[in-house]
């Protein structure tokens, strides 16, 4: 990667793979494109920001020329609890957007990236130590994106020769961006809840296991996939990968350890409690071990102590 166009920079994952990458590649050779048009989270970046619409083929494609760009990183699209209440727009712009952004990798020659999740699984899926290559049958839109997306970034592989590559994301854990209307986004709020209020009202029921990873190591998960030598790769779209599984009452636990007082009680949200349900309740991330070296840092203690001490600081930043 030497110069990279990333979409929905202003997403949970682009907010921090941005910075992460202008650190590593230089701020000049990233380039953040979101459809809004505010700039002013990005005041703080020093390099550049393009307003862009995935389903405009030819803004993008102009992009990349314009910049040069020789690596697409395809973040742009609705996430599962969105998608449900949405799916003629999940599906018009998750599968929209990454044709568009196939099509100019595959114009430009560009290497390409983009995330698929434990969604693509479903409920015919083994639930335990889900294996890299299985049925995945999902009962959401967001899940039907997600495997159509696998497959057409391999149609693009085999039949084009565009170096397409991607993992399965399970749930993410940040304290930058909000949580944006993901199933697991319940491990991102309980650690605000925690702080700010002493007490949390979790929407996914007690004992229901999902895996999570922390968004360090899911940054260095696609930076050292994008790394990796091509002919490493047999898998590609898309590769398991995850740090932890857990249910709510383990997030609870941890945070006891810091914050005695910490309760969670629950009022379960049907729509979401059905796609967790429909979830593995762990997957098997061997072959990208293998494959390409996927390692992680942070167990869930790690994890808890790194999410309390920060968002501290950034309550503590944002009153000053």
């Amino acid at each position: 990667m030497k110069r990279i166009l990333v979409t929905g920079a202003l997403g949970q994952i682009g907010s921090e793979l941005v910075p992460k990458l202008r650190d590593i590649y230089g701020n000049s050779n990233v380039i953040a494109t979101d459809i809004k048009q505010e700039k002013q989270y990005w005041q703080t970046q020093s390099g550049p920001y393009e307003s862009l619409d995935v389903s405009n083929v030819q803004a993008m494609y102009n992009l990349c020329k314009k910049f040069n760009v020789d690596t697409i990183i395809h973040l742009a699209a609705l996430l599962s609890a969105t998608a449900e209440k949405k799916p003629l727009l999940a599906w018009n712009l998750n599968m929209g957007g990454l044709i568009n952004a196939l099509e100019t990798a595959k114009e430009l020659e560009c290497q390409f990236f983009t995330p698929s999740s434990i969604g693509a699984f479903g409920p015919n899926t083994p639930k335990e130590k889900t294996p890299q290559v299985t049925i995945q049958r999902p009962t959401t839109m967001y899940g039907v994106t997600k495997v159509s997306g696998e497959l057409l970034c391999d149609y693009y592989h085999l039949k084009f020769g565009v170096d397409t590559r991607g993992v399965r994301f399970p749930g993410l854990i940040s304290y930058v961006a909000p949580p944006g209307g993901g199933t697991t986004d319940y491990a991102v709020e309980i650690f605000y809840e925690a702080l700010l209020r002493g007490k949390y009202s979790c929407y996914i029921a007690e004992n229901t296991y999902m895996d999570m990873m922390y968004m360090p190591d899911a940054l260095n998960a696609v930076i050292q996939l994008m790394e990796a030598a091509p002919d490493k790769l047999i898998h590609r779209n898309a590769y398991n990968v995850t740090a932890i599984s857990a249910q709510p009452g383990d997030f609870e636990q941890e945070i006891k350890k810091f914050l005695p007082d910490f309760r969670v009680d629950y009022e379960v949200d049907p729509i979401r409690q059905a796609i967790a349900e429909s979830w593995p309740d762990s997957i098997d991330p061997t072959v990208a071990e293998e494959e390409w070296g996927f390692t992680v840092g942070y167990d869930l203690g790690r994890l808890t102590q790194d999410m309390l001490e920060r968002l501290r600081q950034k309550f503590r930043s944002n009153a000053s």
